[in-house]
């Protein structure tokens, strides 16, 4: 008898559920298994998809790249846009702004960090604005745009950029890549799942038309509801509106008239937030907020009241409940996208969550039988992702001095994951930035929030006091300067868009 080494192939991924998620994952594995695996995706027109989370950040690009999509077509084909931050408006405190760039900030001349000089300078006298040593926003507060430098010695080599786009465009481009390798597209709703009565394993979903579809494995796409993951596998949830207490949203597009922004922005209202997602067709526009600190009809007031433009469509009310499953892949099924947890998109990680789910998918790519020791790590990682990115989320919430109402007198008040605790005393205290290293969001991030929350550390490193006044000083005005003569030399957002990857509808 021949000796197996390994697990059998898997010769047959059934993906539940459609949208960003589903085709997603459909055009990832067909990518990588080379059509050795039988993909199909059941999908119905009738449930529709969520399709709000527009906006991303910069690892989109290599889920793209690894893809072999060309960045133009895509652009076209999404109506899409570029992005090289966030700003964020009345966050910590009603007048406040501040940008959260894509790239580093400036460049270490020193062996201690950019930032204990700025805090030097400014306990010196300096009031120069933390975000004036970004590259990103150098371009960004000029609506400019253009592909960073590869070559490190140049100022312009230090930001980087991500997307916005259509999600429901982005799909069906998905879509058409998808099946172009091979994946088959079933339209049907899902009315029953059966399970093997011994192992628990999913053996096939049913359509409401009678028919029955089976595979050895199956990827849940289906959104907040979680057919397979949670209403058949039932792993339960972990909620955490205790720390996000925002629960709702409402979500309208207009035309666009403002300026044509390289940037997403969120504004801070008195029970949410709302976001501007600039496209080449239209802006997406949204407002999250609480309905325990807010009415829905008052919420969606406030979102209409805030446009730059009439609406362009009838505005649509998500409900979500903060979390995510206590195990997102068991047995022959993983959750991917919003059935595998829910995290408000403040910091545009809809879509990423959907990619590094299916990124560590691949490199645990199962076999016939389920291998414990490989779910584990999964959801081992993914569980890490979920918290490292919610305490993220959390520290806009609880930073800087914002009082005015239930929500923000909820969020200052409240107690920390202890992580997050230990982080936030670390940088108030001594301006620590610290990581257990599994993190999305790495230093620059950080730096972001806290300082532009006003989260300004009571000293900085003993180190920068070694330093002459004038060395370090001249050193951080040639800094500003250079970036704002590259950031001059740059095409307008509109323009670079306009000479690249114009959408022939828009």
């Amino acid at each position: 008898m021949p000796h197996e080494t390994g697990p059998q192939a898997l010769r047959s991924i059934l993906v539940v559920g459609g949208g960003s998620a589903g085709w997603m994952s459909a055009a990832a594995i067909a990518h990588v298994t080379r059509q050795a695996c039988e993909i199909t995706l059941v999908e119905s027109d009738e449930i529709g998809i969520v399709g709000v989370g527009e906006a991303t950040i910069p690892p989109i690009r290599m889920f793209n790249q690894m893809l072999g999509i060309e960045e133009a077509d895509f652009i076209r084909a999404t109506q899409g846009s570029f992005k090289l931050g966030i700003e964020f408006v009345d966050w910590g405190r009603i007048g406040n702004r501040y940008f959260h760039p894509f790239g580093r900030y400036g460049v270490d001349f020193d062996s201690v960090p950019l930032h204990h000089f700025w805090l030097r300078a400014r306990a010196e006298g300096d009031e120069t604005p933390w975000q004036d040593y970004s590259m990103a926003w150098a371009a960004a507060r000029e609506n400019r745009f253009d592909h960073p430098k590869r070559d490190p010695r140049f100022i312009q080599s230090t930001f980087d950029y991500a997307y916005h786009f259509d999600a429901s465009l982005y799909a069906r481009f998905l879509r058409s890549y998808a099946e172009q390798r091979g994946v088959r597209r079933i339209e049907g709703r899902i009315v029953s799942v059966d399970q093997d009565p011994q192992t628990g394993q999913i053996m096939a979903v049913r359509l409401a038309d009678g028919r029955r579809l089976e595979a050895e494995f199956f990827v849940d796409c289906s959104g907040f509801r979680g057919l397979l993951i949670e209403e058949t596998m039932k792993t339960g949830y972990e909620d955490w509106t205790h720390w996000l207490p925002c629960d709702r949203a409402v979500a309208v597009p207009c035309a666009r008239t403002a300026a044509f922004t390289p940037y997403t922005r969120s504004t801070a209202r008195t029970a949410g937030w709302q976001w501007r997602i600039p496209l080449q067709h239209r802006v997406g526009n949204g407002h999250v907020y609480s309905s325990r600190f807010m009415d829905d009809d008052v919420a969606e007031t406030v979102l209409l009241n805030n446009l730059e433009s009439d609406p362009l469509a009838t505005p649509r009310r998500l409900r979500f409940v903060t979390g995510r499953r206590r195990a997102h892949w068991r047995g022959n099924c993983v959750a991917i996208g919003l059935a595998s947890g829910f995290l408000e998109p403040l910091e545009s990680t809809s879509i990423h969550l959907i990619q590094s789910g299916l990124m560590r998918f691949l490199a645990l790519f199962p076999g016939r039988e389920p291998d414990p020791v490989s779910i584990q790590e999964y959801n081992r990682l993914t569980q890490i992702e979920f918290e490292r990115v919610r305490d993220f989320i959390i520290l806009h919430y609880h930073a800087g001095g914002r009082d005015d109402s239930e929500l923000w007198r909820h969020t200052r008040s409240m107690d920390l994951p202890a992580e997050l605790g230990y982080k936030l005393e670390q940088f108030s205290k001594a301006g620590n930035i610290v990581s257990d290293g599994l993190e999305l969001f790495q230093n620059p991030s950080w730096l972001a929030v806290y300082i532009g929350q006003d989260v300004i550390p009571e000293r900085y490193a003993a180190l920068a006091d070694l330093r002459p006044q004038e060395e370090f000083r001249r050193y951080l005005e040639s800094l500003r300067r250079s970036m704002v003569q590259a950031a001059s030399a740059m095409p307008t957002h509109e323009a670079f868009i306009s000479r690249n990857c114009r959408a022939a509808e828009a």
